[in-house]
């Protein structure tokens, strides 16, 4: 049982995360969040825009020294979008999908992987439906998705009976991931989208797998999800 220990949590602040970190909580565990804001709460946390590889791989370290070294999985929860055609999206703000979505999950990897390998561990990563399937206007997000989809295999591969790894493949949910965009790129108000919370207990069901046995990848979406299959 990886979920009643120290559990890593990038964007635990709200949406899926803040629904992981409650279920870790549930379980006897201490959900450790990492964040650009403040959780509610008391929870232990650390504070960085995984835009920045330097700051993200320090607050790491120091919510595994917080909570005495001792660190028995990971969920990479966090994302950002930035919706348009690739021409009228600016190359910062396409960059800045890439950094946070692709490069900041890497970074909290790397910096976890040593902790992870003492305690026999588990990563759980966050692709997307739109990570097995592409959608105009949405390239950055697409890309940077694709990408962490290659990285989680190619991260399985590598650790394989060392430390455990999941994609969690998720489809669109009842969060503010899609608040502030421009309407057209808004579910429409009736949309079949799934809650947090249930897609989180599937995070925690892929943490607890018994030695040896590994759920690779795991797509959880609504049952009439529009970007599946």
């Amino acid at each position: 049982m990886r979920s009643n220990g120290n559990v890593l949590i990038t964007g635990g602040a709200s949406g899926l995360g803040a629904a992981a970190a409650d279920a870790v909580a549930k379980r006897g565990g201490t959900p450790l969040v990492l964040d650009k804001d403040e959780p509610e709460g008391q929870r232990q946390h650390a504070l960085a825009d995984l835009a920045d590889t330097d700051r993200t791989q320090a607050a790491v370290q120091e919510l595994v020294d917080a909570a005495g070294g001792q660190l028995d999985g990971v969920f990479t929860a966090a994302g950002v979008d930035s919706c348009g055609s690739l021409g009228s999206v600016s190359a910062e703000r396409w960059e800045r999908v890439i950094k946070v979505n692709l490069l900041g999950t890497a970074a909290v990897v790397r910096a976890a992987l040593p902790h992870l390998e003492r305690s026999g561990g588990a990563v759980v990563t966050c692709s997307s439906t739109l990570g097995i399937k592409a959608v105009p206007d949405a390239s950055a997000y697409c890309a940077s998705k694709f990408g962490v989809l290659g990285f989680s295999r190619a991260l399985a591969a590598e650790t394989s009976g060392r430390v455990g790894v999941t994609t969690l493949v998720p489809g669109g949910m009842h969060t503010s991931f899609f608040d502030g965009r421009d309407p057209q790129y808004q579910p429409p108000a009736d949309a079949k989208l799934n809650r947090p919370e249930d897609v989180a207990e599937t995070v925690v069901f892929a943490l607890d797998q018994p030695e040896g046995c590994e759920i690779r990848e795991m797509v959880v979406c609504c049952s009439e999800e529009g970007s599946w299959p």
